[in-house]
């Protein structure tokens, strides 16, 4: 059993860990939603309904295109470029994104049993500096995303239904996520 196995055997299936992948740190998050693989996919993916929880997009949503995707939760509502490279409905969608602070790749893992499904999010990381803020971020938007799935996120219009305030998340996660960086510094950097 490699230290990995123990940490998921440790951890609960929905609490965040962090993992050595391919080409660095993994940040993994993951909701169960008693819906359907198809209900999930299209929360996800469906622009109208990517609304409610990140934000609509526009362009050819295949791998291999560039699409532009509006932030809706963060300051000033930026329109920003995305990258598709993997589009396997129903059960994996794989994003880049270039910004300010780096190349963000993220995959997102969906699987189902029984008529419930687990969405993984995967973000392949190239360093665990800035985890104390990336990580609240995006429990956040996972459960923004998964009030989508209920039905009960914020609507524009009515404001009726209730939606998770950022500032229940940041700053009060980010020890978590800084501690859960510095566990997998000390297992996994090499002894001098």
């Amino acid at each position: 059993m490699t230290t990995d196995d123990l940490d998921r055997a440790q951890a609960g299936p929905d609490d965040p860990r962090l993992v050595r992948g391919d080409s660095g740190p993994d940040l993994v998050l993951s909701r169960s939603f008693a819906v359907d693989i198809d209900g999930v996919w299209a929360t996800l993916t469906d622009p109208a309904r990517t609304t409610e929880w990140y934000g609509p997009w526009e362009g050819k949503g295949a791998a291999g295109h560039t699409i532009r995707v509006q932030m809706r939760f963060e300051d000033g509502e930026p329109w920003l470029p995305m990258r598709v490279d993997a589009c396997e409905r129903p059960t994996r969608l794989a994003l880049s994104m270039l910004e300010d602070q780096g190349d963000w790749r993220l995959e997102l893992v969906l699987a189902e049993t029984a008529g419930s499904t687990r969405l993984s999010l995967i973000h392949h990381l190239s360093g665990v500096d800035s985890l104390g803020e990336i990580g609240p971020g995006w429990e956040y938007y996972l459960d923004l995303f998964a009030a989508a799935v209920r039905g009960t996120a914020v609507q524009a219009a009515a404001g009726s239904r209730t939606a998770p305030a950022f500032a229940d998340y940041y700053p009060a996660r980010s020890a978590f996520f800084t501690a859960l960086a510095e566990s997998y510094t000390r297992r996994f950097t090499p002894l001098p």
